[in-house]
């Protein structure tokens, strides 16, 4: 899962993506509305975790826009505003929650890991295709009743194929899911190869029929045969 996370007090902002990173999400930063909102242009985010008061603007705006690019994207309100008002307008612009500052470290991960059951899997923690399940909590995964063992990025793939079933997935799209912003420096699409043979054989080896299907010129769907 790829966050975004845009807060001005840079040592908040350190303290979140340091929390984020150990629980294996792919995080973004932004100190100010310009650099936030030209990355929500540029870029797809699962989740955003925006404070309200920012340089340059407001994280209310941002929320706006954010919706208006990917109506997909979760939204986690951090602000020390503690008014009524503040938390209704955040609601209607699409958050789906909200912390007040100052919050534990450990309550943000376990409402950023509610918010992307609830939004992708249906509340559930354990999801299932076919013979293959993901344990979103242990970061486990299981082929016809065998655990596999595979990479973070490995992970954070399938973990995508399965919000995603069905629908025609890009090398881009995929490449940027697992290197965010650093997606610009690679010069070809080669390691995104590379990972799905690894994650088809990983997969296979326990007896599973291979649902990772080529689309020829474009990228990959995830389905069952």
């Amino acid at each position: 899962m790829k966050l975004l996370i845009v807060e001005d007090n840079l040592k908040l902002l350190d303290a979140i993506t340091e929390t984020l990173v150990a629980e294996k999400f792919l995080c973004e930063t932004s100190a100010n509305y310009p650099d936030a909102h030209e990355k929500i242009v540029m870029y797809n985010y699962d989740i955003m975790v925006i404070d309200i008061n920012l340089p340059g603007g407001s994280g209310l705006d941002l929320i706006q826009e954010i919706k208006l690019q990917n109506p997909a994207t979760g939204i986690i309100v951090i602000s020390a505003r503690n008014s009524l008002d503040n938390k209704l307008e955040g609601f209607d612009l699409g958050a789906d929650d909200y912390l007040t500052k100052p919050f534990d470290m450990a309550e943000l991960v376990a409402r950023i890991k509610s918010l992307i059951r609830r939004r992708n899997f249906a509340g559930t923690s354990i999801v299932s295709f076919g013979d293959i399940s993901i344990d979103t909590t242990r970061r486990e995964v299981t082929a016809n009743s065998q655990k596999i063992d595979l990479t973070k990025s490995e992970y954070d793939i399938l973990l995508f194929f399965f919000s995603n079933p069905g629908r025609v997935l890009t090398r881009e799209s995929i490449a940027e899911h697992i290197w965010g912003d650093n997606m610009d420096l690679a010069d070809s699409f080669d390691f995104i190869y590379s990972h799905m043979k690894n994650l088809r054989k990983k997969i296979t080896s326990t007896g599973c029929d291979d649902p990772i299907k080529a689309v020829y010129g474009v990228g990959y769907k995830f389905e069952l045969a």
